[in-house]
């Protein structure tokens, strides 16, 4: 069985679930539940600290696992990443005191707190930055006030807590995260089970990212239609039973799909509908 590491609690574990569960992968029922088989898929999970899932997968215990590139990245781990999920992104930001610093190129001689140091210690590292870091588990904006750290690294969403501490973010992100499918480095790629469990979570991908959208239209605007739905190789035409008249179908970005719509109005087409897609593959 392909053995599988998901994240047992925090923003990685309901999102991974959900789209497994779409994947056509049985899931657990209780949050107690460390383990699961799907035997009908062949696929068993381990579910485990979001934390602690790339030493897992790098020790090749478990074939795959879904974690955090920022997690991937400050384990160290012998792991790479193979897909990125699109879910649970955030931004690593340094922040400190207005009038601290400006940048990451100012930050030599300072004490940097963190939950991250693993990532840390990489960034400052790569940008030739002597500095010190402090690990700590959580509230790493208090660091600054308790003279702890003269600045801080963490994930930053909309600023507001930092801004509350009387804090400001400086430079540029550190990182860009999300949910990673991982994988032991250079572990072989081709292998079928993994093969077809990464092709189920890309059709889900493309699921949430596209809907199907059918509607009739004379055939002297057909060529315009379909240079606005030009669908992923080319659309579906069928002629209608009134001549002159041909239904489309083709798939088109969920987030144009209202825009699409109308520009297909403008030129004629009628009964415009969009579907959902729950599956695919390409």
């Amino acid at each position: 069985m392909l053995r599988i590491a998901v994240p047992n609690k925090g923003s990685l574990s309901g999102p991974a679930a959900e789209m497994l569960h779409e994947a056509g992968y049985q899931q657990r029922r209780e949050s107690k539940e460390l383990r699961i088989v799907d035997p009908h898929n062949e696929v068993e999970f381990f579910y485990l600290r979001p934390r602690d899932i790339a030493i897992y997968v790098s020790s090749g215990r478990l074939d795959i696992g879904i974690t955090g590139r920022d997690l991937l990245i400050d384990s160290g781990a012998n792991a790479e990443e193979i897909l990125p999920l699109g879910f649970a992104r955030s931004t690593f930001r340094y922040a400190t005191k207005p009038g601290t610093a400006g940048g990451v190129k100012d930050l030599n001689g300072m004490t940097v707190a963190t939950s991250y140091e693993g990532i840390v210690a990489k960034h400052l590292a790569d940008h030739g930055i002597d500095a010190s870091v402090v690990h700590l588990d959580g509230a790493v904006e208090t660091a600054i006030e308790l003279g702890v750290a003269e600045v801080i690294a963490d994930v930053v969403e909309t600023g507001t807590s930092l801004r509350n501490a009387g804090l400001e973010v400086i430079g540029e992100p550190i990182m860009k995260s999300e949910a990673v499918v991982i994988r032991r480095t250079g572990e072989n790629g081709e292998e079928p089970k993994v093969q077809q469990f990464l092709r189920r979570l890309q059709g889900v991908l493309v699921a949430r990212t596209y809907v199907m959208m059918d509607y009739d239209c004379r055939v002297e605007q057909l060529e315009k239609a379909v240079a606005l739905t030009p669908g992923l190789e080319s659309p579906t035409v069928s002629p209608l039973h009134n001549e002159g008249w041909v239904a489309v179908r083709a798939m088109v970005p969920a987030k144009e799909a209202q825009r699409i719509m109308d520009d297909l109005y403008d030129i004629g087409a009628r009964a415009i509908l969009t579907t959902a897609i729950h599956a695919c593959r390409l």
